[in-house]
């Protein structure tokens, strides 16, 4: 059998496309450091490529709301495709141009599966306005939210989260955790008895999954938003680090996983950079620009 080459660890010698279009990148363990901030350099780089009329699309598992990290370096166009392909938001405006929910009804039927094949499973549900949680959910320090629930009331239709006229905002994910399983089992068993009906996929290095419609995903929202702008996909250049971006790294011409990925970004990723923590988006940036010069 023959053996997998190994991945290059120096952008300069990774292969490039002769003249990428856009750049996707994700952000937590991706462009964000690990406080959660931008640094000088990858600033400049991303200001640097907007120049060179290359588009930087930030692509994410954050909901809208938690952008502001990134809102005043998404230059002209304004969009990032957030909560994992669900939602495409111009940040200049906080407005949602696509939505592509979870329809309830399906999100039900995870949560019925999930409870029966993994018990002490807990649930949250996210919604275009907000997330709600189950009692047992551990909160998000950026969202504790103010309505507990078990999820079958939470995505009632008709139930608490109807809005004052009566309409149910649409479902954006359903996130599953459990606190003793194994990240990337959970993630299988889920697939496993639900995989049918929505797509599952993981960001978290705990026994958190994210689950979207089926067919949502990163990738799949970025390649609506590319065939929009005439852009192919070996026009371009994805950066990742956690399962939720495999899709998105596999269907982009040129990938790169970054130094601190999981094991299974690194194996398919086309290329390697630094971690999150050495700038590793900017360095590819930086080569770009420089072969562009």
């Amino acid at each position: 059998m023959t053996s997998r080459p190994e991945l290059r660890t120096d952008a300069t010698q990774s292969p490039l496309p002769a003249r990428p279009r856009l750049i996707a990148t994700d952000l937590d363990g991706t462009l964000l450091r690990d406080d959660k901030t931008v640094s000088d350099r990858t600033i400049a780089a991303l200001a640097a490529a907007e120049d060179a009329g290359i588009a930087v699309f930030f692509v994410t598992g954050r909901p809208p709301r938690w952008m502001d990290v990134v809102r005043e370096h998404v230059h002209g166009h304004g969009l990032a495709i957030c909560g994992n392909g669900a939602v495409v938001v111009d940040l200049h405006s906080d407005t949602p141009v696509r939505v592509r929910p979870l329809p309830r009804p399906v999100a039900l039927d995870v949560v019925r599966e999930l409870r029966a094949a993994a018990p002490g499973t807990s649930f949250a549900v996210e919604f275009t306005d907000g997330i709600t949680y189950e009692p047992e959910y551990p909160r998000f320090s950026l969202d504790p939210g103010n309505l507990l629930a078990p999820a079958e009331k939470l995505l009632d239709e008709n139930g608490v989260t109807a809005g004052s006229d009566g309409a149910a905002p649409p479902v954006v994910k359903l996130l599953a955790h459990h606190h003793d399983l194994v990240p990337d089992g959970f993630l299988t068993l889920a697939r496993t008895v639900a995989g049918d009906r929505a797509t599952f996929t993981r960001s978290s290095p705990s026994a958190l999954i994210e689950v979207s419609g089926l067919g949502v995903s990163k990738a799949s929202t970025l390649a609506l938003a590319c065939a929009e702008r005439g852009i192919s996909a070996d026009e371009v250049v994805a950066f990742g680090d956690m399962p939720n971006d495999l899709e998105m790294l596999t269907w982009a011409g040129t990938s790169y996983a970054m130094g601190n990925a999981h094991p299974d970004v690194l194996a398919a990723a086309s290329g390697r950079t630094g971690t999150n923590e050495e700038d590793g988006v900017a360095r590819v940036i930086e080569e770009i620009l420089a072969r562009h010069a």
